[in-house]
């Protein structure tokens, strides 16, 4: 990032939102953070943070001074004071270049009280209404700020504004949690103000909201699911002239940390995992010997795995038998899945009851039935999955009662 930086002279970064994965970071990410900020400032360069979903507003906020000695905004969360998200952008001849409308996570208590007796549609209704209201606010705010900078001059400052939340109609990896569970489904686009370029932050695949080339996800600069690694990493780079014509140039990220997805029987994952080549016995790991017709011993970073083992019955053993296969080779095995072919039992099972026979919880766990939720990190999946279908059978029942 720092090398994009110097190479392509840029005036300001921003980062919309989920600065940490957690609200309590390890002291590493803090001094990762700190060290990216430190460096940055010397490039004379605007660095603007906002908080995410993920983000503890404190744990933003106890540097938040500190930072602003080195050319740094951090924009933690939804202010009542809606000029502190009114930021000025310099160019390259100290001039302002740029209006930021820096509007970080909205959280439904910063801009909604809510209301006994609200049915789950008005308190969605009310939620859209809110942010979309709040957006407005804020740039009719960068809007008079643009008029008195310019002073009825011809001279064009773009506006651009930031946001984190989901869109509709955007496509979402594993790794993405809700963030209004049971409330809004996703933010329309024709809720957004008409800025000259919206960044957003939340999704992890960089795309395009509403086919509006100039409202954008940049995406996360990382994988942080393996169904990421189908989409090319990349931050946005946006360039306006003095006429406010717009250059939207998307740079690729190196994946630095090698990934694969393994999927197929245990023959086939044998026969996938052969392909990649031994430790090399100089780098101190202990992964065995390297004998017979393998590969060379490997230089390369150790490749990070997600096997999908696809098995007829339970194999009390699977986990041994993926650690003989992996047994030396230059692999790490990040997660292990296990999908059991139990469609055709399921269908055997529904010839014989009807859908009067069972509740919706009833399907809903035959449903689950099919899947794996191997781990922690399933396991805590599974939980949320269950919750959420339980509050939307609460609710539908509660509307029907009515």
């Amino acid at each position: 990032m720092l090398k994009q930086i110097q190479a392509h002279e840029i005036d300001a970064v921003i980062v919309a939102g989920d600065i940490f994965d957690t609200g309590t970071p390890p002291s590493y990410a803090r001094q990762m953070y700190n060290q990216f900020v430190v460096e940055l400032s010397k490039l004379t360069c605007t660095l603007v943070v906002l908080g995410g979903n993920h983000d503890s507003v404190s744990t933003l906020n106890e540097s938040k001074q500190l930072l602003a000695c080195l050319h740094t905004h951090v924009i933690a969360n939804t202010s009542d004071d809606a000029q502190q998200h009114i930021i000025e952008l310099s160019d390259g001849n100290n001039e302002v270049g740029a209006i930021l409308c820096a509007i970080p996570f909205i959280r439904p208590r910063d801009v909604l009280q809510s209301r006994p007796g609200e049915s789950s549609e008005d308190k969605k209704l009310a939620l859209s209404d809110a942010i979309k209201a709040h957006y407005a606010n804020i740039y009719q705010l960068a809007a008079a700020r643009r008029d008195q900078i310019t002073n009825g001059t011809e001279k064009h400052i773009p506006i651009v504004a930031t946001g984190h939340l989901t869109a509709l109609g955007v496509s979402q990896s594993e790794s993405v949690r809700e963030i209004y569970i049971g409330t809004l489904d996703g933010f329309a686009a024709d809720g957004f103000p008409p800025a000259d370029y919206i960044a957003l932050g939340h999704i992890h695949r960089p795309q395009m909201v509403a086919k509006s080339e100039h409202i954008r996800y940049s995406g996360s600069p990382i994988p942080l699911s393996f169904d990421e690694l189908k989409s090319q990493k990349q931050v946005v780079l946006i360039e306006f002239d003095h006429t406010g014509q717009r250059t939207i140039t998307p740079l690729d990220i190196p994946l630095f940390q090698p990934m694969a997805m393994l999927k197929g029987d245990i023959d086939s994952i044998s026969q996938q995992l052969a392909a990649y080549p031994m430790h090399n016995p100089s780098d101190g790991s202990d992964g065995g010997s390297c004998e017979g017709k393998d590969a060379e011993p490997s230089d390369e970073p150790v490749t990070w795995l997600c096997i999908h083992v696809e098995v007829q019955d339970y194999l009390s053993d699977l986990q041994q038998k993926i650690q003989s296969l992996i047994e030396g080779r230059n692999v790490e095995v990040l997660q292990l899945r296990r999908a059991r072919h139990k469609t055709a039992q399921s269908l055997q099972q529904i010839k014989n009851e009807t859908l009067a026979e069972l509740t919706p919880f009833d399907v809903f766990e035959k449903r689950l039935a099919l899947e794996a939720f191997e781990g922690e990190q399933e396991q805590q999946r599974l939980i949320q999955i269950r919750e959420t279908f339980a509050n939307i059978v609460e609710e539908v029942r509660h509307e029907q009662a009515k």
